[in-house]
């Protein structure tokens, strides 16, 4: 599963968004302070403890979370759902084929959540027996009439109602809410929204829905049943085989798992949508969208044949399901979910044919489809170990992108996952593997993900690529169709490539931090520079690292790179680099997860700007260059060469750093002839809408026939930046109000986020229907974007109505499903503080708000309010 972050190749944006699919160590929890007793009081059975230390012990053991034992294998699930709307429940008949699975059984215990069972039977050939339960509304368990031994078969049929909407718990960040199905405007009633119905089952909400062995060492085949209305489509795992109408107006159709795999990768979808379907190598593919949607969808999920041939020839492994389908839904929990042969995808990638023209979707599409071999055909034991799962499906992102882009686009993906570690690892540092931990959900994190793809970054590059991808296949092929835990990974990869690796696994997998480094070169004989390593991380808390690394030696026009081993605390190494050198780079790749600290000058910066062969690297100057030193002429000669860099991000930084410069400057060196060259003929439609957007700065007015024409630009990126340039153009009056009219209609926030801009700096009070309604129209990111124009307009421009602004702002900001964007919509009231009403209600949104971030940064805007009161 994988969360949302920015699809931005260089600035992640920093807001309250987690990650892909959904986003990490021993945790050592400190027991509550009620719990530190007196050593002489801690009695059990009689016996005093003789220390805290032991009692501390027993702590441990008791919150110690290995995976779940296996009293009973589920071999089959036959289900019949039929959906009340009205209510949002779920009809469900179950018939469940078990057996013992080691040891002899007296009764069988079920997951069920928040169910109303009205019979359970169990079938033992012809004949129905009534079975007594008991239930908690989370487990259903059941007396057998008789012993169970692992050669029987048990067949146990449960008719139940599931009421999804009751006794949810909070979220995660990567899964935002545990319904496990849900009713998407169910009644209709939102025009602006569709009917479905869809489930998200990961880590333990399928039994949400259907009742089972809830666990990820689990595996089923299965039968569902769908009683859908007609004019619905419904989609699930495995194949359709065949549907039936029903004299009612419904339809019931029948999709069959024939393969096994874990409960909560089962899924169904219902609602309307249109598709387009592809083949390759005899694998069905299909895309799901609605149907407004439909022309962009293959522009979106277009590369899908190309990464299943990509990652079947990589793995040497066919894709191993039936059939692939994706589809996209409104209101999605996660950002995306990777069920068996049906992978699910929140509304942001419900885009028209245009904006697919811009679409950055790739890493995700990537990551849910690599689950379906590392996660769902090969699947971890037990939510400790689900890096097994999510670090592979995070790294795929980074293979898809050297195969597709270059390394230069892998690179910079990884160096982005690096930074989101690091600012996570500011507020926790955790094993990657963790067998303690207070919810399943808590596992989802830039652990599990940006730091376990690291990870596996740093074992590729200390093994090979033939070994290291040898050894996956060999995992694959070793752990088909079953459950792993992390030392599977590891003797794979030791069979592979004939070393020890436990001391790699140890540091990082089994571990908790990072090593923070700090570097620095003596250069006394510049034939032999010494470079000094010092390990600064907290040894309390962290292990001194081994850490295999290379030097890069740029000499003669050529590029040297040596191999050292750190494995101490302080450690120098004579690079032996010989006359001639121009510059010597620690890790020009980036490929070491570490914090490090590093002094270098505007001499050698601009060297390794000039010098390096890693588009990373260039980046990493570029910025150095342009943030730390104040002298536009200094660093001009760069900023000059970078806007002919191969690789895009060096262009478009480049072009954002331009803006800092005076246009005098810029005009005098020529710059702008090469900027207008990039709009013009610039292949990334980043780089052109950064280029128009350095244009407007060095001399807007006499670009505006350029700016008006690229307003018609295909791209929105382009197109947007084309119309941001003109609007803030002075004059034209008559020309801005023909384009409102054109472009008011426009769905995209690239387009509404100008002209709300326009509306507010014109204080054209007539806008406001129009702001309206596109508040109610716009969702997730682009809902957060627009929300600060809105409360600007509204706050500033005379004539105005604000009683339905201040309303429309308090709802969102008290209810809405997306953390960043209740803040989003909190801080525009603030626009209003001073109307009657509006710090009370600021005051009561806060009190009721239950995410603890989102409270923390509400107090931060309440605070200067509350002084004195």
């Amino acid at each position: 599963m994988r969360s949302t972050y920015s699809a931005s190749t260089y600035c992640i944006i920093a807001i309250l968004l987690f990650f892909s699919c959904k986003s990490a160590s021993t945790i050592k929890p400190e027991p509550m302070a009620t719990d530190r007793i007196p050593t002489d009081s801690l009695k059990d059975g009689g016996q005093v403890h003789e220390s805290e230390a032991a009692f501390e012990q027993e702590l441990r053991l008791r919150e110690y979370r290995g995976s779940r034992s296996r009293d009973f294998d589920l071999l089959h699930t036959n289900l019949e759902l039929a959906f009340d709307y009205k209510n949002r429940t779920v009809e469900g008949n179950a018939i469940l084929t078990l057996k013992p699975y080691a040891y002899p059984q007296e009764e069988l215990v079920l997951d069920a959540k928040d169910f109303e069972i009205h019979k359970v039977s169990l079938i033992q050939g012809d004949k129905i027996h009534p079975l007594n339960f008991d239930y908690d509304q989370e487990k259903l368990t059941l007396p057998l009439p008789e012993r169970k031994r692992k050669e029987d078969t048990l067949q146990i049929a449960i008719t139940y109602t599931a009421f999804p909407e009751k006794g949810n718990k909070e979220g995660s960040a990567a899964i935002t809410d545990t319904k496990g199905l849900y009713f998407i405007n169910p009644d209709g009633e939102d025009r602006n929204k569709p009917v479905q119905i869809w489930t998200q089952g990961e880590t333990v909400f399928s039994s949400k829905w259907f009742p089972t062995i809830d666990s990820p060492n689990e595996r089923q085949t299965h039968d569902f049943y769908l009683t859908v209305p007609n004019g619905y489509l419904s989609l699930s795992n495995g194949e359709l085989l065949d549907s039936k109408e029903n004299p009612d107006g419904t339809r019931t159709d029948h999709w069959q798992m024939a393969i096994p795999h874990a409960p909560y990768l089962s899924a169904i979808v219902v609602g309307k949508f249109s598709s387009i379907e592809e083949n390759v190598n005899g694998v069905r593919l299909r895309y799901f969208v609605e149907p407004k949607y439909e022309a962009g969808a293959k522009g979106v999920f277009g590369h899908t044949p190309e990464m299943i041939t990509f990652f079947s020839d990589l793995l040497d492994m066919p894709f191993p399901w039936q059939k692939y389908d994706q589809v996209v839904v409104r209101d999605f929990v996660s950002g995306a979910m990777e069920n068996t042969t049906l992978s699910i995808f929140m509304e942001a990638l419900n885009l028209n044919e245009r904006e697919a023209l811009d679409t950055e979707w790739d890493y995700i599409i990537a990551h849910e489809l690599f689950h379906q071999w590392f996660g769902n055909y090969v699947t971890t034991e037990s939510w400790a170990n689900l890096a097994l799962n999510e670090a592979f499906a995070d790294y795929s992102e980074y293979l898809w992108f050297e195969y597709k882009e270059g390394r230069d686009q892998a690179d910079m993906h990884h160096f982005n996952a690096i930074e989101q570690y690091l600012a996570e690892s500011e507020e926790k540092q955790l094993d990657l593997i963790r067998y303690y931990y207070e919810d399943s959900e808590d596992m989802f994190d830039n652990h599990t993900y940006a730091k376990g793809g690291r990870i596996l970054h740093m074992l590729r590059k200390l093994l090979g690529d033939e070994v290291f991808f040898d050894g996956l296949r060999s995992y694959l092929k070793q752990n088909a169709l079953s459950s792993v835990e992390v030392h599977d990974l590891r003797l794979a990869l030791e069979k592979a490539s004939g070393q020890d690796l436990n001391w790699f696994f140890n540091q990082w997998f089994l571990s908790s931090g990072h090593p923070q480094l700090k570097i620095s070169w003596d250069e006394t004989n510049p034939d032999n520079i010494l470079l000094k390593l010092e390990q600064e991380q907290d040894f309390s808390q962290s292990p001194l690292f081994k850490l295999p690394f290379k030097v890069s030696i740029y000499k003669e026009g050529q590029r040297i790179e040596k191999s050292y081993i750190l494995n101490k605390a302080v450690q120098e190494f004579a690079l032996q680099n010989g006359a001639g050198t121009q510059l010597a780079i620690f890790d020009e790749y980036s490929e070491l997860l570490s914090l490090r600290s590093e002094s270098r000058g505007f001499e050698k910066l601009e060297k390794q700007f000039l010098l390096s062969t890693s588009g990373l690297a260039r980046v990493e100057a570029l910025d150095s260059l342009t943030s730390n030193y104040t002298e536009q002429l200094d660093y001009l000669p760069t900023l000059e060469r970078a806007l002919e860099d191969p690789f895009h991000v060096v262009r478009e930084l480049a072009l954002h750093r331009m803006n800092r410069l005076d246009a005098s400057v810029a005009i005098k060196n020529n710059l702008e002839h090469k900027v207008l060259k990039l709009v013009e003929e610039d292949p990334d439609n980043a780089v052109r809408a950064a280029a128009l957007e350095a244009l407007a700065g060095i001399g807007g007015s006499k670009y505006q026939q350029l700016f008006y024409r690229l307003i018609n630009a295909p791209s929105y990126q382009v197109s947007g930046a084309a119309l941001t340039a003109y609007l803030d153009i002075e004059g034209n009056a008559a020309n801005k109000e023909e384009l409102f009219e054109r472009l008011k209609d426009e769905e995209n926030i690239r387009i509404i986020a100008p002209l709300a801009d326009y509306l507010t700096r014109e204080k054209k009070a007539e806008g406001a229907n129009w702001m309206h309604e596109k508040l109610g129209a716009l969702t997730g990111e682009s809902l957060y974007y627009f929300l600060g124009y809105y409360g600007d307009f509204f706050a500033s421009v005379e004539g105005v109505t604000t009683g339905d602004a201040v309303s429309s702002l308090g709802e969102i900001a008290s209810t809405h499903k997306l953390n960043y964007v209740r803040l989003a919509a909190y801080q525009s009231l603030f626009g209003f503080i001073d109307d009657a009403g509006v710090l009370e209600l600021a005051k009561s949104i806060q009190e009721r708000e239950t995410d603890e971030m989102v409270r923390e940064y509400e107090e931060y805007y309440l605070s200067p309010y509350l002084e004195g009161n």
